[in-house]
């Protein structure tokens, strides 16, 4: 059988593998992107969202999520649930209606498409004829009402989306009921409402878009009441015990209209125009909530003064004396309000408002005085200032886990303690195994801790480090307070504020040292703030070094931003991570790079200039270097001066291409005519394309010029305890890697802890290795005897750890974008490499070292390298003999943002943006996997011959070789339920047995 194995092919590793490697993308945390329906069922208490994509979240109590896709990826205009169903409707922009059902699957749940539906006019008719506007779900659960821009009121059966057409209420039949001199055709275009009567289901009031209101009989197929409004409708809402409805209009008012018995026309009692008596903006939505003591909750969106306040995109509510204007920082997608959903309530007793913005979910507590904002766990506006980098960190100590979340509850005293409104469903997946952080640095110079152990990502804290700087814009600010007689009276909420006040605070790096508690943070005017974790508020005078990267250079000078400007004197910090030392590059470029060694107290930081090491016990500078190059002036040019360098290097590329070509043309074409020369060419041309398809990827990594632009841009540092002078003695030294392929090693003597703060850090440089093909060096790694990577600092006594073995040789591993190369150390002697570019024809974007557990055994595990190229594939590559594992598409390559913004997890997971405010979160191994689980528990319903049992499922996106059964099975039933429902199938079911009798 041997002779038959491919070369390299070992069974046993082969097993091991599919122990220890599986790829899956498990759930997508923070804030839907390009939100565009809202829905919420009070039975389920579950919230749903759709977006301008196609897809629609459910959410519940925390860990309860459920997703779908739409596979025509058109916006979801409406959802709708189905009242006391699992089961939801979901309206897109395409006219396209959709069921989908909770089924139970394996002892969760899932959220399933079972039918979808497109309503079709007569031939001939045109597209507003059937171009749903409102959708109804009966309380029956039996069918839809669906109006539409023709004021045509379709009646649509459930679950089989059959037309029932013998019921469709027409515009005709709606105008007999009317007064001729109140109506005509145009009063009944466009179904802009439609809503059951709260007590009596054999009533629906349908309103249309001019102002015609009607209450429909459905039993004997007539209009009872026509309410008469001057302004175009936008919206209604029955009051709970069905006596009053409200209609809100498109001048900002709204209206009550009293529903009598008899056949008298209603008049409104009171029409209320809440901002007037200027112009003001529509009001689109409203509810009235009854309470105990007598006095309504009105709540509404919009109806603003148009000319002051046009622009605002507010919800008011009113209450007695009470009234406060809801003002979002974005455009407000839909609300709904959490009230008692008992039959038998007296009352509705609101208790929660709900908020769905277009960058953001707000939760206000109706109960609590002042009506404060509920801490949302999960749904997290991540990009409330833009993510500009993050840094995981995985199994935190639980003193400094209960440290962090302390500052971060001292902070979020202004919240209200109400528990989290929405509760449905109950999390089934088992607890995470330990706590992660997630810290993703901002825009405005805030660094924000997530704690990313499971399905929710939840903020714990909030950093900021603008306080150590001067800036335009006062931190003591308070942009909610209001004049006690300013009116409107407008109070900002939500966390969304997408501007900086200065684009220099934005936060670049992060190094977080979760043994020691120290924090270190980089930003893009070359700023570097050493923190610790204080749990107290304090102040104190921040110190300031200054590390001049450019120091031995002549002839250079800087032409981007200024460096920030630093407050003098004590600041005065909250609890949690507070600076004590700022060191500032100069000149003041984006620090590209960071280390911390917490237990050595030494930070390395590099920027495109060089890079330096501060010891921040003694708070001095150890050493610079310069790694420019003489024809690194674009280095000196700062971001904002790029845009002519980059047409300079299109320029320069189109010249070298024509250049090219027109000495082909020579070496080809001495003799011969134009014509022949031109045919020549064009064969040429393409017989080289066809080669450049169909040849195999293996392509030779050529070296680059020294000559390319940012050469000494620093993209790597790293600390290590290793032999760097011989193989007798190992000492403390840092590592640094370029975008030139060029490494730097310095040898490093840091004095004993009882010395410490009387003798200063040394540091001289041992090693300088220039890799042949000069491509940039993206990690830098030394193994230890045993070929295992060096641990953390201060891992080891923490015994987390085994310590390194030093009685072996080391190897030093360094990757560059194009290959990976091991060398031996001291020595630096080449003894490996791995030539990815060359073999696959891609580039090395981020690597990591990971650790894998076999899921069959806790007894073995193994390092590997994760690796993300520019194609967004990962691969796996083993230590230390950089042989490739297994490779799994990942990210599309086209993606560009989202393989920058990935960052890799110690024990094979990871995360990256897939819009500016979402994390998809995947695991590549079998043993870690984070992934929602849940279940949905309602009484079994039954009504006619169709009945929902309880129980629903979570597809965690991953669809297994049962699932074509089971959708058989249930269009199998689906299909049984329509049949029975067909009169004439049943008729002719009927004269079969009575034929067979």
């Amino acid at each position: 059988m041997r002779r038959f194995l491919r070369p390299g092919h070992d069974p046993v590793r082969e097993r091991l593998k599919r122990d220890l490697f599986q790829f899956n993308k498990t759930v997508e945390h923070g804030f839907p992107h390009q939100p565009s329906a809202l829905g919420y069922s009070p039975f389920l208490r579950l919230m749903a969202i759709g977006t301008r994509s196609g897809a629609i979240k459910l959410y519940g109590a925390p860990g309860v999520e459920f997703m779908g896709l739409h596979e025509e990826n058109n916006t979801v205009m409406q959802i709708h649930f189905i009242p006391d169903q699992c089961q939801l409707v979901t309206l897109l922009d395409d006219n396209s209606l959709h069921l989908w059902s909770l089924k139970q699957h394996g002892g969760a749940s899932e959220l399933l498409e079972e039918h979808r539906f497109t309503l079709k006019g007569p031939p001939g008719s045109p597209p507003s004829a059937t171009q749903v506007t409102a959708v109804l779900p009966h309380s029956s659960r039996e069918v839809l009402y669906l109006g539409t821009e023709s004021g045509n009121i379709f009646v649509v059966e459930l679950p089989s989306f059959r037309v029932l057409e013998d019921r469709t209420i027409t515009p005709e039949a709606v105008l007999q009921r009317i007064p001729e001199d109140n109506c005509n055709r145009r009063s009944c275009e466009l179904v802009e409402a439609l809503r059951e009567h709260p007590k009596n289901p054999d009533q629906i009031l349908i309103g249309y878009s001019r102002g015609l209101i009607v209450l429909w009989d459905l039993q004997n197929n007539k209009a009872m009441h026509h309410f008469l409004g001057s302004q175009q409708l936008e919206n209604l809402y029955w009051q709970r015990d069905g006596s009053k409805f409200i209609s809100c209009h498109y001048d900002g008012s709204y209206t009550q209209w009293p529903v009598s018995s008899d056949n008298r026309q209603p008049e409104p009692l009171e029409n209320t125009v809440p901002y007037g008596p200027f112009p003001c903006k529509a009001i689109s939505k409203i509810y009235w909530q009854t309470t105990k003591n007598g006095l309504p909750y009105i709540i509404f969106q919009g109806g603003m003064p148009r000319a002051s306040y046009g622009d605002r995109h507010s919800i008011s509510v009113i209450h007695g004396s009470q009234q406060t204007a809801f003002d979002f920082t974005s455009r407000v997608i839909d609300f709904f309000i959490i009230f008692s959903s008992d039959p038998a309530a007296e009352f509705d007793d609101p208790s929660a408002l709900v908020v769905l913005a277009e960058e953001e979910l707000v939760v206000i507590d109706l109960k609590s005085a002042g009506w404060p904002a509920v801490h949302p766990p999960y749904l997290a506006s991540l990009h409330c200032s833009a993510i500009t980098c993050s840094h995981h960190v995985s199994n935190i100590p639980l003193k400094l886990w209960e440290r962090i979340i302390s500052a971060g509850s001292k902070q979020n005293i202004h919240y209200s303690s109400m528990p989290w409104p929405i509760d449905g469903g109950t999390n089934i997946a088992p607890d995470p195994p330990q706590r992660d952080l997630l810290l993703t640095g901002h825009e405005d110079g805030t660094v924000r801790f997530w704690d990313a152990s499971g399905v929710c990502l939840h903020l714990l804290y909030k950093l900021s480090t603008v306080r150590v700087f001067l800036t335009d814009a006062d931190p003591n600010d308070n942009m909610n307070t209001l004049g006690e007689d300013e009116w409107p009276p407008l109070r900002k909420v939500g966390t969304f504020d997408p501007y900086s006040d200065d684009p220099r605070l934005g936060i670049q790096k992060i190094y977080l040292c979760k043994y020691s508690g120290y924090l270190a943070v980089a930003g893009t005017a070359g700023q570097v703030l050493m923190m610790e974790l204080n749990d107290e508020d304090a102040e104190h005078v921040v110190d300031h070094a200054e590390a001049d990267l450019l120091q031995d250079q002549e002839g250079y000078r800087w032409k981007g931003h200024e460096k920030l400007k630093t407050r003098d004197g004590p600041v005065r910090f909250e609890a949690g991570f507070q600076p004590f030392v700022l060191v500032q590059c100069q000149p003041p470029a984006v620090v590209t790079s960071l280390a911390l060694h917490s237990e050595w107290k030494l930070v390395a930081f590099g920027t495109s200039h060089g890079f330096g090491l501060f010891d921040h016990q003694q708070k001095r500078l150890v050493f610079v270097k310069c790694t420019l190059h003489p024809s690194d002036q674009l280095a000196l040019e700062g971001p904002l001066s790029r845009v002519k360098s980059l047409k300079k290097s299109l320029r320069q590329s189109f010249r070298r291409i024509r250049r090219s070509r027109v000495s082909s043309r020579k070496r080809r074409g001495g003799s011969g005519n134009a014509s022949e020369v031109q045919e020549a060419n064009a064969k040429f041309d393409q017989d080289a394309l066809q080669e450049m398809e169909l040849a195999p990827v293996q392509r030779k990594i050529e070296a680059r010029s020294a000559e390319d632009s940012f050469t000494g841009f620093v993209r790597t540092l790293y600390f290590a305890d290793t032999f760097l002078r011989d193989s007798s003695r190992h000492c403390p030294s840092l590592w640094a890697g370029t975008n030139g392929g060029t490494v730097y090693a310095f040898c490093l003597r840091v004095p004993p802890a009882e010395r410490r703060m009387d003798e200063p850090v040394r540091a001289e440089q041992a090693k300088e290795i220039q890799l042949m093909h000069r491509a940039p060096v993206v990690g830098i790694l030394v193994l230890d005897g045993r070929s295992t990577p060096l641990p953390e600092p201060l891992e080891v006594a923490h015994d987390l750890s085994k310590s390194p073995d030093m009685q072996g040789s080391h190897q030093l591993l360094v990757v560059s974008e194009e290959q990976f190369k091991v060398f031996t150390l001291p020595k630096v002697s080449s003894k490996l490499k791995l030539k990815l570019t060359a073999l696959e024809g891609c580039r090395v974007r981020k690597v990591t070292v990971a650790n894998f557990g076999s899921c069959k055994t806790d007894d073995y595990s193994e390092n590997d390298l994760a690796v993300l190229t520019n194609l967004g594939d990962i691969q796996i590559i083993s230590l230390p003999f950089l042989k490739l594992q297994i490779r799994y598409p990942c990210i599309r390559k086209e993606d560009v943002s989202g393989i920058a913004s990935c960052v890799f997890t110690k024990y094979g997971q990871g995360f990256y943006l897939i819009s500016p405010s979402e994390f998809e979160r995947f695991s590549l191994s079998t043993k870690w996997l984070v992934e929602p689980r849940c279940i949905v528990d309602v009484p079994e319903v039954t009504s006619n011959n169709h009945v929902h049992k309880s129980g629903t499922e979570n597809a965690a996106r991953k669809s297994s070789p049962g699932d074509c059964g089971e959708d058989e099975r249930k269009s199998g039933r689906l299909m049984e339920h329509a049949l029975l429902n067909d009169e004439k199938v049943l008729k002719e079911i009927q004269s079969t047995l009575e034929g067979g009798r």
